[in-house]
């Protein structure tokens, strides 16, 4: 399913069908460096990652993670979307892009999007975004949309801070 269009990418539902994407993009050395270990290792185990995360998201609360495809080509290039995590009131903003396709403007593109969708369709009033304090790209990108730093947050089983960003 269309979430949105953008002049470059189009922003769609992830389905098990994007396991091979999903699978190279969870093991990529920035996703693991920032983002964390998920144990994706094999087709299978990127299956179940879909069905019991972003899917499973939609269903229960009707956002999750979408896959960044450029329209030129419909090459998939990364994910963005929306997270309910355990441990912040608000919705939390993610984005991540395969290696090959950073610094070309997609993760803002993508994101300013997944933030309008968010407004405009879920009529979501506050959506935040959590990052580690060495993601400097993040951290330009969150800024990039509007997003400013509040506080440094903990969540739940997990010892690693993170700074929280949010609307002013």
């Amino acid at each position: 399913m269309l979430i949105s269009e953008t002049e470059r990418l189009s922003i769609n539902e992830l389905t098990v069908q994007d396991a091979p994407f999903v699978l190279t993009l969870l093991n990529t050395p920035t996703w693991l460096r920032f983002i964390g270990d998920r144990g994706i290792k094999n087709l299978d185990e990127a299956r179940n990652y879909l069905l019991n995360g972003p899917i499973a998201s939609y269903k229960r609360l009707g956002f999750g993670l979408y896959l960044i495809k450029l329209k030129e080509g419909d090459i998939p290039v990364g994910m963005s979307g929306l997270i309910k995590r355990d441990g912040l009131d608000d919705v939390d903003v993610g984005f991540a892009l395969h290696p090959d396709y950073t610094g070309k403007g997609y993760a803002f593109e993508a994101t300013a999007a997944v933030m309008t969708y968010a407004r405009e369709v879920l009529k979501l009033n506050m959506v935040v975004a959590i990052t580690t304090e060495d993601n400097t790209h993040s951290i330009s990108l969150l800024q990039k949309i509007g997003l400013h730093y509040k506080k440094m947050v903990t969540l739940p089983g997990n010892q690693k801070e993170y700074m929280l960003f949010s609307l002013p």
